[in-house]
């Protein structure tokens, strides 16, 4: 699925061409860093082909070369900033590494917001977005939006199946809003950058972790947990935002028609597009897990609700986090569960 994507593995290293497009073709080229490796799901089924579809409708003008594994140097909570000033062009990274710099885009994160479907979540973003969510990424052109499949928990060796039984874990936090999630549950939040996590889990930093099952198979979770626990009917406890996102002067001085076959390219068909791909990508993790062994646990629809009337304190702190930042967030809340409902099917 490379494509015409030229990947570069290191620093320093020479790029590996893919396809008929030399390098030197292309007026524009752009570099696109992540820090998930090249065999992640992220990178194959979305950026990859996300790149090849600007090259494309650019006819050929732009290049794009991705960097995953943090190749081009600095953390995962660099990202934002190497976007913003201009140390790369373009970035994939999870809003919640720089916590508070997206305060509005938090309204998707929200247990009992967010519930199992990622592609009516990502289609309501885009709807929502001018409106409501623009003045989150100050400095940056938004390429898209999107959640991942949705919070589960994995754990080492806890079995959980009632709000009490989280009680006193040590629980991996993508976010603000898991680490309110996890409160609410009576555990700890820990920070921890995902690509950190089963070093986390094999020195007993964490018991567990709020994390989809995507994750499991290029971080290799299944040799460190035993449980994937989800509700009832793929029922998740919140989720995770992310953007892709290209540095605003970079962006400013693209001519019309390059900008046109960004936008094209990532137009509202395309963040529906990646909410079914992250869906589609939940299976292939929970099935190396349990190949492996482990149990993957479907809350009965009472243990799931017991879970949902345990998590609505979380909308409301959330909420007056928010007026105390002057944003309205009952407003994000309504609107977000509003076109959460027009856009599923």
């Amino acid at each position: 699925m490379q494509g015409r994507i030229r990947l570069k593995l290191a620093l320093g290293a020479s790029a590996l061409a893919l396809g008929a497009v030399p390098a030197s073709a292309a007026e524009y080229e752009f570099t696109l860093h992540h820090m998930l490796s090249e065999q992640s799901a992220a990178h194959t089924e979305m950026l990859v082909p996300w790149a090849e579809r600007v090259e494309e409708l650019s006819d050929g003008q732009v290049s794009i070369e991705i960097y995953p594994s943090m190749t081009l140097g600095g953390s995962p909570p660099e990202l934002v900033t190497q976007a913003r000033d201009g140390v790369v062009d373009i970035v994939w990274t999870v809003n919640g590494y720089t916590s508070g710099l997206h305060p509005r885009s938090e309204v998707m994160e929200i247990p009992n917001v967010f519930q199992n479907d990622a592609r009516a979540a990502n289609l309501a973003l885009y709807d929502m977005f001018d409106e409501y969510l623009a003045d989150d990424y100050d400095g940056l052109e938004v390429m898209w939006l999107h959640t991942h499949g949705g919070m589960a928990f994995q754990t080492a060796d806890t079995e959980i199946r009632t709000p009490e039984d989280v009680d006193g874990l040590d629980l991996r936090t993508p976010n603000r809003v898991g680490a309110y999630t996890i409160e609410q549950l009576g555990a700890t939040p820990v920070s921890t950058p995902v690509p950190e996590l089963p070093q986390a889990l094999q020195r007993g930093t964490v018991d567990g972790a709020l994390i989809p099952f995507e994750i499991i198979p290029p971080l290799q979770l299944q040799e460190q947990t035993q449980y994937q626990i989800e509700g009832h009917d793929g029922f998740r406890f919140g989720t995770a935002m992310f953007n892709v996102s290209m540095n605003q002067g970079r962006w400013d001085s693209l001519p019309e028609e390059i900008q046109d076959a960004f936008r094209e390219a990532s137009n509202r068909d395309w963040w529906g597009e990646v909410g079914d791909i992250w869906m589609g990508t939940e299976q292939w993790g929970i099935d190396i897990a349990t190949d492996d062994g482990n149990e993957h646990i479907q809350l009965t629809e009472d243990e799931t609700q017991a879970f949902i009337d345990a998590l609505d304190p979380v909308v409301e702190r959330w909420i007056e986090d928010m007026e105390g930042e002057g944003i309205d967030g009952a407003a994000l809340v309504d609107r977000a569960i509003e076109l959460i409902e027009a856009n599923t099917d």
